[in-house]
């Protein structure tokens, strides 16, 4: 069966959200949504994940250093690995794992 969805251009900048786009048992797809000057906590990912930016500009914090994402830029990192992330605009990204 085909699907077409629209959940990441429907998804609203209020705070953090966070959506599972595709869930199945080889990968992931979150849609996060954050508000300027918004934080998704810190926290990590139980596999190896991939975030690529759609929208906006984010500050992204892991093992002590800081990387600057914006529109359309990928970052690979690797599970069980604290991270933390503060929309510096208002920000949508993916992330794939």
């Amino acid at each position: 069966m085909y699907e077409i969805g629209n959940q990441i251009s429907g998804q609203k900048y209020d705070k953090l959200q966070v959506e599972i786009v595709v869930e199945t048992g080889k990968f992931d797809i979150l849609s996060i949504s954050l508000e300027k000057d918004a934080v998704f906590p810190n926290h990590s990912s139980p596999k190896d994940a991939q975030l690529i930016v759609l929208e906006g500009t984010i500050l992204f914090h892991i093992d002590g250093e800081s990387y600057t994402l914006s529109k359309y830029q990928h970052f690979s990192f690797p599970k069980q690995t604290e991270h933390w992330v503060v929309a510096k605009e208002n920000s949508k990204f993916l992330i794939i794992r």
